[in-house]
């Protein structure tokens, strides 16, 4: 194992377990791994805690951060996935910038007491910092927007319903197997 590949899983881990104390204490909806490298395939696992005030879930809607690329969600019995993309060339199919997974029957809806994982993978931007994915969680009565972005001066911790954050640490070396 390269030196460079030690010293990115250790900053992975040491990240990964400072962030992972302060989102689930103050945010619903959290990136299973909050740290990964600039322009590398990343698989974005959205930890889903609890439903609306008792409401099953119906439906969660990710939008995707900008520079975000080749995106594919990961299909879930019961639910079916919709993808919106943005408009491209003629002939071209566009990136993907929004995925919903919506239940397809009431028996198949994300109840209250229950814990779930909604997963995609994609290509993150060649551009290191923090990368902001907007969730919306749509319950059977009620919605809960994860949409919040921390201004300027602003800590994720000062938010009410904060984004899912994802910490983009600089690709160095340029070794590393690419799909």
């Amino acid at each position: 194992m390269t030196s460079f590949a030690i010293k990115t899983i250790a900053a992975c881990a040491l990240a990964a377990g400072t962030l992972g104390a302060f989102s689930t204490a103050h945010a619903h909806i959290t990136l299973e791994y909050q740290v990964a490298p600039a322009n590398s395939s990343y698989k974005a696992t959205f930890k889903v805690g609890h439903g609306c005030a008792g409401s099953p879930i119906r439906q969660i809607v990710v939008t995707l951060p900008p520079g975000v690329r080749g995106a594919k969600p990961m299909p879930k019995p019961g639910w079916q996935i919709e993808i919106e993309r943005q408009p491209a060339a003629p002939g071209a199919a566009g990136e993907a910038r929004r995925i919903s997974w919506t239940a397809r029957t009431r028996e198949d809806m994300l109840p209250d007491a229950y814990y779930d994982e909604f997963v995609l993978q994609a290509r993150l931007p060649g551009q290191s910092g923090a990368l902001y994915w907007p969730v919306s969680q749509v319950c059977e009565q009620g919605r809960a927007d994860w949409t919040e972005v921390p201004g300027p001066g602003q800590k994720l911790s000062d938010l009410q319903a904060p984004a899912a954050y994802l910490e983009i640490l600089p690709a160095e070396g340029g070794g590393g197997h690419q799909h």
